[in-house]
Formats: structure tokens, sequence, C-alpha cells
């Protein structure tokens, strides 16, 4: 499903400068010369579970790009209620706004699935992409493919119910970070998904009724996929179309 267009390169031909082997799909994807002139601001870094990335409002001082795990973006209401706004893997990155030259971003983004990958410096990202066309437009790309994404997880939000919302998540995440196995907890999953936690209880007990999946304390593991994606709604379909632009099969 990958764009025709997207050359890859293969995990592990790009190193940053310490030498630590890079994952990511667009630091995979640019060019020769614009890798070469992000290379020497690529931090590596570990990504816990819980660490938050980016603060809702705050100043965005790095972008981070996964090698794996997954990091969550939520909205942040005035009386601390969130939601999914989105998921990151290796297939993107978040700071989005600083590649537009922005330096504030309206998501909290905070790592869900223990992982690691790099971290730039804002003010590097944006003088490297002054001078590097391939990597700008990958950046560019991947924030409009995320705009799209976000917009039809909102209406799912909306208009669709917490058990096929909760298999749309566990699906996408399952395709992020390419196990079977996902270290999630219901509280988690209701601060994903906009509910409360005996409600997020309730749809994973007729999931793993029906053989879908199986959990236990702090961990979901997707037994069945096939016929967990025949129970979501429609929108996991048209996110998994925008994720093959992204080379995420």
């Amino acid at each position: 499903m990958a764009n025709r267009d997207l050359k890859v390169v293969q995990s592990g031909e790009r190193t940053n400068a310490a030498g630590k082997a890079v994952s990511n799909i667009i630091l995979l994807s640019t060019s020769d010369n614009d890798y070469s002139a992000l290379r020497p601001h690529l931090e590596y870094v570990n990504l816990p579970n819980h660490l938050v990335l980016h603060e809702a409002g705050g100043k965005l001082e790095f972008a981070y790009f996964p090698n794996r795990g997954l990091i969550s973006l939520v909205v942040v209401m005035k009386d601390g209620r969130t939601a999914e706004a989105g998921v990151v893997g290796n297939e993107g990155f978040t700071g989005i706004p600083a590649a537009a030259g922005l330096s504030k971003g309206s998501l909290r983004a905070v790592v869900q699935i223990t992982g690691d990958g790099f971290r730039v410096k804002v003010g590097a990202l944006q003088t490297t992409l002054e001078s590097a066309p391939r990597l700008q437009m990958l950046l560019n790309r991947y924030a409009a493919i995320r705009s799209m994404q976000i917009a039809q997880t909102a209406a799912c939000n909306r208009l669709h119910g917490i058990e096929q919302r909760l298999a749309r998540w566990l699906l996408m995440t399952q395709d992020r970070v390419a196990s079977g196995s996902l270290r999630i907890t219901h509280d988690f999953l209701a601060t994903m998904l906009g509910t409360d936690r005996p409600s997020v209880s309730v749809a994973a007990g007729v999931l793993q009724r029906k053989g879908f999946i199986e959990y236990t304390r702090g961990a979901v593991k997707i037994v069945n996929r096939k016929k967990l994606e025949a129970s979501t709604c429609e929108c996991y379909g048209v996110i998994r179309q925008y994720d093959g632009e992204l080379g995420l099969k």
C-alpha cells in the first residue's frame, strides 16, 4: 500500500552521528543530501512509558522521530478532560507545527508504549529545512495526512459506538508497533477514546467474549485480527488508506 514514489532505505543503513540505527520511515525516506544535513542534529533518546514530549499550548523545543513504540496525541480541555486526536509510530514525527515555523503546539504528546527514537532541536530542524526540499516535502505530506486522520478520528468518536472505536484504536496501534500484545491500561484507553473506564471495560469484555482479544491487567492481546477488523467501523479502513501513503501496510 506504500506510495510508489516513496523510496525507503532499509532499516540499519542509516545511523545518527553516534552510530544509532534509524528505523523511522521519514528519516529513511528522505534524500541522502537532506539526511546528511539533518544527521548531526539527531539525538538518540529512549522513550519510556508516560513520558510527556510536548504539552498542549507549550513551547516546542524538540521534534521527535520514533523508531519504535507509540506516542499518543490528545486534546486537553480546561477541566482536565482529554480525548484522542491521533497516534504516532515510526511512520511519523511529533512537533508538526515546528516544521511549519510555529513555536507552539495545541496537542499533548505522551509516550504510551515504550520505544526509542531521535529528537532534533526545533531551531536545527527549521534551519535544515531551508535547504532540504525532500525532507520538507515528506514532513508536509505527513502533516497533511495526519490532519485527515485526525478529522476521521473526530467523526468516529462522535458517531460510532465505544466497541467499534476500541476495535479501531487497537488495530491502528498494532499497525504501528507490529505486535499482537499491547501494554496498555483501561485508564489509558478511556483517555484516548474520550470516555470513562467502566465503558472501556464493558467494550473490552465484549470483544474478549467474542474471541477477538484477550485482556489481562495492563495489556491487551489481539488474537483474531480479521474478526476484529470486521467488528470495527468504516473509519479504520479510511485511516488504513492514509497509512498506506505513509509506508504502513
